[in-house]
């Protein structure tokens, strides 16, 4: 049975499954590992995590526990970690967040952002490793390579609970979900708030910066953003005359046939008139545009 508390996390043996369909962040966090160059002791790594040797993983905070059946009667008991950031650098970090909207909304969703790593980045932070030597780990067994097979079983497994619970990713660098997605609450409230308090401050008679102009309404000097500007006819050939159906010129339900033809000839002319000048409204504009 798995327990989710932020304090302490249990992977047991029956959680022990092959890794497949990995997420981006899943293959960030193992590409490390895959690297390696004792690629029979990977093996066995593998092994290890596909047929249960790994007996238990515990999350104490930011650190990472385990037990490992390897050949001895009694399992191996071994520690991951990584460096935690600090309080202000995780305030840095989740204010970014807090300021794109689409950061926050993926988050308070449980689902990790595609370019998640540009806020760590930008704060002159990872949150991934860059090589195995960042991923701190020790184990009881007698084998003085690291990581050994029994760290690298654990290691895939890891993989496989990120697949699960990206969240488990901020809590190797110091900050559980609960932690995360309350600050960024906070964040965002903040931010609220002090848009509000802007918006009240500024007088009523200060509001309009620029006052309206009525003469200037249908003017506009600054030149178009071509990328932003797309300039196309009609899909339609219809016009204002066909929505509005046919003047009607004569004062009687029933029309005269001088007064109907006089009406089509009206209707003739303003459909010629209306076509031209969204003809030369288009060419105006393409005009403009250069």
């Amino acid at each position: 049975m798995r327990d989710y508390d932020p304090g302490m996390q249990r992977i047991t043996k029956e959680d022990n499954t092959a890794i497949s369909g990995r997420e981006w962040w899943v293959e960030r966090w193992l590409e490390l590992l895959d690297k390696y160059r004792f690629k029979k002791r990977l093996e066995r790594a593998r092994i290890y995590a596909r047929e249960g040797n790994v007996l238990s993983i515990d999350f104490q905070d930011q650190k990472v526990f385990a037990k490992v059946q390897g050949t001895e009667p009694e399992p191996y008991q071994l520690s991951i970690f990584l460096e935690p950031f600090t309080d202000e650098q995780w305030n840095y970090v989740i204010e970014s967040m807090s300021e794109r909207a689409i950061f926050s909304a993926k988050l308070l969703a449980g689902e990790m952002p595609k370019n998640i790593e540009e806020v760590f980045t930008a704060n002159g932070l990872s949150l991934f490793p860059f090589t195995l030597e960042d991923v701190r780990s020790r184990c009881s067994c007698p084998d003085k390579a690291n990581p050994c097979k029994h760290i690298g079983a654990v290691y895939y497994l890891l993989g496989d609970r990120f697949g699960e619970d990206p969240f488990v990713l901020f809590q190797l660098r110091g900050r559980s979900k609960a932690q995360i997605i309350e600050a960024l609450r906070k964040f965002r409230s903040k931010g609220k708030e002090e848009q509000g308090d802007k918006e009240t401050d500024i007088p009523v008679n200060q509001k309009v910066q620029y006052p309206l102009k009525i003469e200037e309404f249908w003017q506009y000097d600054r030149p178009l953003e071509s990328g932003l500007v797309v300039i196309a006819p009609s899909p339609v050939s219809e016009t204002i005359l066909d929505v509005l159906g046919k003047i009607p010129l004569g004062n009687d339900e029933t029309e005269k046939p001088q007064t109907a033809a006089t009406s089509d000839a009206v209707m003739q002319y303003l459909d010629s008139v209306y076509k031209a000048v969204s003809q030369q409204a288009i060419i105006s504009a393409m005009m403009a545009g250069e």
